[in-house]
């Protein structure tokens, strides 16, 4: 699952990436170009487990972050930037809200919504080319050749275009099954959940009249949106210590890092929940779509347990940290033996058996 990071210049949205990732970067050139990297999940759940089991090898879930080149006239004009957020599954959209002469704007002020605005009709206007081009070939096949399927597509195309030209992305609109059908390999970016981080100063991190500001547009439009200063993030991983930050954090105010806000919100967007495999020698946390049945759950973690899945036993989080053991939920029934379909929650922690 890969999240393309856009945004204006000067948004801070390379500051960002850096920080979740880890990723140093020093080549200019690699503006002009989508910089690959990955990030975990931050889950409290996780380090919870990790520590109940003391296992010889934890592993967090991960996320595929990808920084895409920045929206200015030019890469918009090619458009190459809108061929690279095409193959991502879901949009960051990184918007300034922070104030600071020596970084410049390139509309010589700071408005957040404006920058918000115009980069979302931008992604608008690309599906709705798309779409025009795509009615006036169908039109001119039509006329040639009477063809149900090409007229039902043309019919499609109509509804599509009449969305869009009342500035509302295509996530919005119902489609069957066949109507999904006909356009799952077509360029819609609209179609991809958006998330929306709102850089800001310090001072701001818990302005919620700023975040109030997007909440009208980001409900009707369904987009998450977060507040993040990503100053103050660069600053957090500096610290060496756990303790150093979560006190940082707490002076703050601030309850959650950017990547635990982000990687949620992240999650949400992407429809996917975590499940855990426990035990001495590992703790892992794995992710998978939401309703999602045991079976792909253990796909996800080898394909022979789904090729050769008998059954799973489930328990869940909350229950063994309300109990405090594994033999404690087996003595109170809170092991459950669930077959192909049962349908795996967020939370859940498997065992699965198989045979192949």
């Amino acid at each position: 699952m890969k999240v393309g990071i856009i945004g204006l210049p000067q948004t801070g949205k390379k500051t960002l990436f850096q920080i979740l990732t880890g990723n140093e970067i020093t080549e200019p050139a690699k503006a002009l170009k989508p910089v690959p990297g990955t990030a975990d999940i931050l889950d409290s759940r996780f380090n919870i487990l990790r520590d109940m089991y003391a296992p010889k090898k934890d592993v967090r879930a991960r996320i595929d972050l990808v920084l895409l080149p920045k929206m200015e006239a030019e890469t918009i004009a090619k458009g190459d930037i809108f061929r690279d957020i095409v193959d991502m599954d879901a949009i960051c959209h990184v918007v300034r809200a922070f104030e600071d002469e020596a970084i410049y704007h390139a509309d010589g002020s700071v408005d957040a919504v404006r920058d918000f605005e115009m980069v979302n009709s931008e992604l608008i206007m690309h599906d709705q080319i798309f779409v025009e081009k795509r009615m006036e070939r169908l039109e001119a096949m039509v006329k040639k050749i009477k063809d149900e399927d090409q007229q039902k597509e043309l019919n499609l195309m109509i509804r599509l275009k009449e969305h869009l030209e009342q500035e509302l992305p295509l996530r919005l609109i119902e489609l069957s099954p066949d109507e999904e059908r006909l356009i799952r390999s077509y360029p819609f970016i609209t179609r991809k959940k958006l998330l929306i981080a709102v850089n800001v100063s310090e001072q701001d991190l818990g302005n919620q009249a700023l975040l109030a500001g997007f909440k009208e547009s980001c409900d009707r439009l369904t987009i998450e949106v977060m507040l993040v200063s990503a100053k103050v993030e660069a600053e957090i991983a500096l610290l060496d210590s756990e303790e150093e930050k979560a006190e940082f954090l707490e002076d703050l105010g601030i309850k959650a890092t950017a990547l635990e806000t982000l990687t949620r919100l992240c999650l949400k967007s992407l429809n996917l929940i975590s499940f855990f495999t426990v035990g001495k020698d590992e703790v892992r946390q794995w992710l998978v779509r939401e309703n999602s049945k045991a079976p792909v759950a253990a796909g996800v973690i080898h394909s022979d347990l789904q090729r050769g899945f008998i059954r799973a036993e489930v328990f869940k989080y909350d229950d063994l940290i309300a109990l405090g053991s594994e033999a404690e939920l087996k003595k109170n029934g809170k092991v459950y033996v669930e077959g192909k379909e049962y349908v795996v929650k967020d939370g859940d922690i498997l065992n699965i058996r198989f045979s192949v």
